[in-house]
């Protein structure tokens, strides 16, 4: 007797990219997000501004000359999960509460603010990932889209 197994019932569409630890490189990294993000018919919204904090952190932060930076996005089911993967982890992010006249400093309080959740994982060293997902919104008649659960998570902020 042979059995079919079921299909899956989610899809899983992922992007990757590696890109150089510049400010050219982060500003590549919100652009091609935004492009994926349009071909899968997902909303930008808040998702390229993430993907803009997360990508200049790395550049900022997590920069280490000859090292570049990975943009991971990824889909299952009513989760998308931005991973953006650079080479100092010993740098470990957190939010800060600068003074309202300091010009930098806000993007994790603004990745908080707009993640539904957000935190690190670590890497093989020397490497540290900084994850974020967003709900998606169900799309009427979609099967592989609504609320799945969120996505196994590293340390949470």
């Amino acid at each position: 007797m042979t059995q079919k197994s079921p299909e899956l019932a989610t899809s899983v569409r992922n992007f990757s990219v590696q890109l150089s630890p510049t400010p050219r490189g982060a500003r590549l990294a919100r652009l091609l997000a935004t492009e994926q993000l349009r071909s899968w018919g997902l909303p930008l919204d808040p998702a390229a501004h993430i993907v803009a904090e997360l990508a200049a952190n790395a550049v900022t932060h997590g920069r280490v000359p000859g090292r570049d930076f990975l943009l991971l996005l990824y889909v299952v089911g009513g989760t998308l999960r931005i991973e953006v993967t650079d080479t100092c982890g010993d740098r470990l992010p957190h939010p800060q509460h600068p003074a309202p006249e300091t010009e930098s400093g806000r993007g994790l309080t603004i990745v908080e603010a707009l993640a539904d959740r957000w935190g690190t994982s670590p890497g093989l060293p020397p490497r540290k990932t900084v994850w974020a997902e967003v709900a998606l919104s169900p799309e009427p008649g979609n099967p592989v889209s609504g609320d799945a659960g969120g996505l196994p998570q590293g340390t949470n902020q």
